[in-house]
């Protein structure tokens, strides 16, 4: 009930996207402008709002997975397998004292990495809950919804390295077995354990990603002593 609230509250969040290339993010006065760009403090708060919406979105997804396809009983010991997410194989350090202490740099990318990382494995589940007989037509448009956002946000933080870093984007090697390449199970049991974890798994990386990019956030306002929420 309160995740339905807070998706309600944020509706308005969703007609104010990060589209199109670089020149969509421009923000001007003057409409005819094309040397006036969005400063980083508003490029970083949108960034902020769009994963704090894609959290919160994953999370209600997770909730009402849960609620139509896993009883009761085992909803505890699969999310507390968080050692079995693919993500965690990963260098993508999850030790708040580590994390502190990498740069600007290492969050910017870490952040693209994982949003990347999870744009195919998110389309294999809307096939897979294409295949189930009695999933809700709100839990397929949620993670429809999830996949072209997460595309925006990507888009926002290639343009965030830009800006921060005066570099480009680059393609950090993953591991060689990602979600992507697991098959589309027909078992209807397996599938529902399967898109159950990858659910509880996408949800803790968007965590992830939202907690960087506040941490970015107040490095940039010269905050001292900046913390991980």
């Amino acid at each position: 009930m309160n995740n339905n609230k807070a998706l309600h509250g944020c509706v308005l969040l969703l007609l104010w996207p990060f589209q199109g290339t670089m020149g969509s993010m421009a923000e001007c006065q003057d409409p005819g402008s094309t040397h006036c760009t969005i400063s980083l403090e508003k490029l970083l708060d949108r960034a902020i709002q769009h994963a704090e919406l894609i959290y919160l979105v994953s999370e209600n997804s997770l909730t009402l997975f849960e609620e139509m396809f896993i009883p009761f009983q085992v909803r505890i010991p699969l999310t507390q397998t968080g050692n079995t997410c693919t993500t965690s194989t990963l260098s993508i350090s999850t030790s708040r004292s580590e994390v502190q202490e990498n740069s600007d740099k290492w969050l910017l990318h870490s952040i693209l990495f994982l949003i990347k990382f999870w744009i195919d494995p998110l389309v294999k589940l809307q096939t897979s809950l294409d295949r189930y007989d009695n999933a809700p037509m709100a839990l397929i448009n949620k993670t429809k919804w999830i996949s072209e956002k997460l595309m925006n946000l990507a888009q926002g933080v290639t343009i965030l390295i830009q800006k921060m870093l005066g570099e480009g984007a680059v393609m950090l090697e993953q591991n060689n077995k990602s979600l992507a390449d697991y098959p589309v199970h027909f078992d209807m049991l397996e599938s529902v354990l399967r898109d159950y974890s990858l659910l509880a798994c996408f949800k803790k990386d968007t965590h992830k990603m939202e907690t960087f990019l506040k941490l970015l956030k107040c490095r940039q306002k010269g905050g001292l002593g900046c913390s991980l929420l």
